[in-house]
Parts: C-alpha cells; sequence; structure tokens
C-alpha cells in the first residue's frame, strides 16, 4: 500500500473556485476523514484523487506517482460510493468479481480473491444470494468486496454509511474500522457525520468552504482546536459558546453573572471574545441564574439544555442518581483551564 499526497490542489467550475490550494500528506496505510458540512468541498476532493473530477491546477501522487492527468482506472484506487450500485440480477459473487471479469482475468483468479474478500467481510454464507435478498448493511459490504477484490493502493469512501439507519451504522462503523486493520490500507473517507470521524480517524481532516481548517489525530482535535468552527464541529454536543468580553486582565461573560480569569494571554481591554465550554466540562450548582429548558435522559448520561440570564443556550452533561428536570433553577462551574476562549471578529482561538 501508499500514501497520497496533495500538493496546492485546486478546483473551479468556470470562474468559481470551491478548493482553494490544499496541500495534504496522507501516511501509508493511514486512515483519514474528510469531513465537514454540505458544500464544504469534501466529496469533490475525494472524487479529484479518484480522477472522476479534473483538477484545475496543483499536483496528485499517489505513492511516487504523479496521477494528477491519469485516467482513474490508472490510478490504483477504489471508491465505495454512497449507493451500493449493485447488479440485480448478479450474485453476490458475480458482483464482487464483475470488474476483474471485464477486464480479463482468469476465472480461477476471480473466486480465489473473491473467497478472500467474502472471508474478510464475512459474506461467505450470502455468495450465491442477489441483491435484493440482502439487508442494507450486507449490500454495502458487498460493494466494499466488489472494491477488495480490485487490490487497489487506496480505498476511497463517499459517505458509505449515509443510506443505512442508525444501528447498522454503528455496525458499519466497526466493520470498516475492522476492515482497516486486517487489510492495512491507506483510506480516505468522506463524512458530514463527526461522530463516524472521531471513531474510525487516524487523521481528520476539517474542511469548510474548499479549505482546510485544520487536520489532527480526533482528540487532538477534540482537546486542541485552532478556531471556533472546529471547536463547535468537532465534539458531541457542541461545544458551548458564550459571548464576552475583556476587561482588565479577565473575561466579562454576561451569560455566566461572573468575570472569569482564564490562563491564555489577555487581549487589550474590550476586545469581544466567546468562552466555549464542553457539556462534560461543566457542572450544575445550587443557584438561580440557569433555568432549565428541556432534559435529555439517555440512561447512563443525561444532557440538560440551560438558558442563560442573557438568553444563551448552554447544554450541560449530567452523570450519576440525581439529575435535574425541566424548570429547575440552578447555577454552573467549571474549571478555567478547561475553558477556551476566541476572538470573536476572526475566529481564532486565543491561547
Amino acid at each position: 500500500m501508499t500514501g497520497v499526497t496533495l500538493s496546492n490542489v485546486i478546483k473551479r467550475y468556470g470562474e468559481t473556485q470551491v478548493i482553494h490550494g490544499i496541500d495534504l500528506q496522507i501516511e501509508d496505510s493511514e486512515f483519514c476523514v474528510f469531513v465537514g458540512p454540505s458544500g464544504c468541498g469534501k466529496s469533490t476532493l475525494l472524487r479529484m484523487v479518484a480522477g472522476l473530477e479534473e483538477t484545475t491546477e496543483g499536483q496528485i501522487n499517489i505513492g511516487p506517482r504523479d496521477v494528477t492527468r491519469l485516467d482513474p482506472s490508472d490510478r490504483g484506487v477504489a471508491m465505495v460510493f454512497q449507493t451500493y450500485a449493485l447488479y440485480p440480477h448478479m450474485s453476490v459473487a458475480e458482483n464482487m468479481g464483475f470488474g476483474l471479469k471485464m477486464n480479463g482475468h482468469p476465472k480461477a483468479e476471480i473466486d480465489q480473491k473473491v473467497a478472500a474478500a467474502s472471508k474478510v467481510l464475512k459474506l461467505d454464507d450470502y455468495l450465491k444470494r442477489k441483491p435484493k435478498a440482502l439487508s442494507g448493511g450486507q449490500r454495502q459490504r458487498v460493494a466494499i468486496g466488489r472494491a477488495i477484490v480490485r487490490g487497489p493502493e487506496v480505498f476511497l469512501f463517499d459517505e458509505p454509511l449515509s443510506n443505512l439507519d442508525a444501528e447498522l451504522r454503528v455496525e458499519m462503523r466497526v466493520e470498516i474500522a475492522r476492515l482497516h486493520q486486517e487489510i492495512g490500507a491507506t483510506m480516505i473517507y468522506v463524512t458530514h457525520d463527526q461522530v463516524e470521524a472521531m471513531t474510525l480517524a487516524d487523521k481528520i481532516v476539517v474542511l469548510r468552504a474548499g479549505r482546510i481548517e485544520q487536520v489532527g489525530a480526533p482528540m487532538d482535535l477534540y482537546r486542541n482546536p485552532d478556531n471556533r468552527f472546529v471547536a463547535g464541529f468537532i465534539g458531541s454536543p457542541a461545544m458551548n459558546f458564550l459571548d464576552g468580553q475583556i476587561t482588565a486582565g479577565d473575561v466579562e461573560v454576561p451569560g455566566l453573572k461572573e468575570t472569569v480569569k482564564l490562563p491564555v494571554t489577555i487581549p487589550s481591554p474590550g476586545t469581544q471574545v466567546q468562552i466555549g465550554l464542553r457539556p462534560e466540562h461543566l457542572v450544575m450548582t445550587k443557584g438561580d441564574t440557569h433555568r432549565v429548558e428541556l432534559t435529555e435522559a439517555l440512561g447512563g448520561v443525561s444532557y440538560a439544555y440551560l438558558v442563560t440570564p442573557t438568553g444563551e443556550k448552554i447544554i450541560v452533561e449530567e452523570r450519576g442518581d440525581e439529575r435535574s428536570k425541566i424548570g429547575d433553577m440552578v447555577g454552573l462551574s467549571f474549571e478555567t483551564d478547561r475553558a477556551m476562549l476566541f476572538d470573536t471578529q476572526t475566529e481564532a482561538r486565543i491561547r
């Protein structure tokens, strides 16, 4: 297997530029996830690696080879799409081996590769079935198997789980993670679901409007985001943000009804900022400053949705036997080293 390098990659449609000078190194055998909101360019970037979208400027290398102008069939990649795209009249085995058959591979070789992929994906009992006799998760495994038998250098996944229900999504996440560990291939995976990104990735690439906001390991992005966008996008439930203003060395936060001293380089007085706090870093206390508007009881954990005195919304994680109820009035506390500070104008993290 081999890595992928993108060097100043640009994509334009006419006068409209949608990918803005992407530089990225994906290492050999790495599981890299492109994540971001709809329209951020993640699928376009994946399709450029696959050769399904032309690269306007820049260079794409797969291993030592410059593949920027190569046809998709010559790049050594295999792509798994959102739709399964299986032939309904063919069996599972025939679907998995069809690409090799079209390229003139001997039947014995095709059967061997289909059997090997089937074993990895636990499809041995379904090889003679037609797609209509399979569940959604089984069909997606067949689509992945079709990619495996081609023996690609790089696997590309374009939101492969978005058509599955919640239970199957969890099951297939586990299957894909196991597949990566077993075959050790380089994989690039596109999703808008940051939970998928956090659970699958070795490396996450956070995209917004065709630009990279931050690249890093999942927990590095969670614990140390560079800006407000990354801080708010990575993590579920999302980080809370409260408006504040710098006073003499402190942060005045009306939504908390207090002035907070944070262990960061404080900007000049009068600077408008936002303080970021994750739900698990807040603790409800006795008080009457915040009203509980809604609670979500999920078993071992609950989420309380609070309204601040300024009308801002806050989510607080609760555990244990004693939990809040709708209509309760509470106070809030937190450790100041857990809080993050962001410039309101630039959205950059203040460290």
